[in-house]
């Protein structure tokens, strides 16, 4: 893989990440119109190094929520920082528990399954819309909604569900304030995220060769930036209700997704 392969990757898994488009499908749907071998193969290493620069890019935005939940967590007390630790621990089991006992199953779905991909990208923009039309409230993030919420994201890993899409619409439709959702949707991938990355170290099946540095860091700042950016621009549209851009765009997508499945 060269630089400029490694950059425009970079730059995919940093937007898509926070974008509600499903970087999942899209990928899915690149492999069936491009086919698989226009698209450079990434190294296990090389998509470690992604998801640890989004993770990244994810705490630097929200800074101070992750400053105030350490430093409750290490005045061992009940208050609020250690509450929403709590409720973020909540929202991971679904999700852990899928990738944890099911992984083989769901890679079934990522086998060039495109018409599965349409369908699940315009329950995606359904899912936003609807978001978009919820009545705005100032409710905060209970531990019943949270683990919905955790129930959205494990959803999620199919390909063509948006995870940022799913977890924030599930959020705003259970009545929870709309910057507050998209707070919460960002922060509880986090521990998914390093855990994941974590296990793939940990997994032995990392080859690592020096000529691959060069390529490794432009794609890590290429992610890190575009995470920052996508991040940030993600909770000003939630706030502004503004998601129904992406429903238009994943309804359109996924009926082109379907059709290029059966008539392609």
């Amino acid at each position: 893989m060269d630089t400029i392969d490694a950059i425009i990757l970079g730059i995919i898994q940093g937007l898509t990440e926070f974008l509600p488009v499903s970087s999942s499908g899209h990928l899915e749907l690149g492999k069936a119109i491009l086919g698989d071998n226009s698209i450079p193969e990434e190294s296990l290493l090389f998509t470690v190094v992604l998801h640890f620069a989004t993770a990244l890019s994810t705490i630097v935005v929200f800074r101070k929520d992750v400053w105030d939940i350490i430093k409750g967590l290490f005045q061992f007390k009940w208050n609020e920082e250690t509450q929403f630790s709590a409720k973020i621990v909540l929202s991971m089991v679904p999700a852990a528990l899928v990738g944890f006992l099911l992984e083989d199953f769901m890679e079934v779905f990522f086998d060039g399954a495109i018409i599965i991909v349409g369908i699940m990208l315009i329950i995606t923009a359904i899912l936003l819309y609807l978001a978009d039309m919820a009545r705005t409230t100032e409710k905060g993030v209970s531990y019943r909604s949270a683990f919905i919420i955790g129930m959205a994201q494990m959803v999620a890993m199919l390909p063509g569900i948006s995870r940022s899409g799913a977890t924030i619409s599930t959020s705003v439709l259970l009545g929870i304030d709309k910057t507050k959702s998209a707070r919460f949707s960002f922060l509880m991938v986090v521990p998914l995220i390093l855990g994941k990355v974590a296990k793939d170290i940990l997994s032995g099946d990392i080859s690592f060769e020096s000529t691959q540095i060069g390529a490794m860091g432009a794609g890590f700042v290429a992610a890190f930036i575009a995470g920052m950016a996508a991040c940030t621009w993600m909770i000003k549209l939630v706030r502004q209700s503004k998601l129904t851009y992406f429903a238009i765009y994943c309804l359109i997508i996924g009926l082109i997704a379907i059709g290029w499945s059966i008539w392609g």
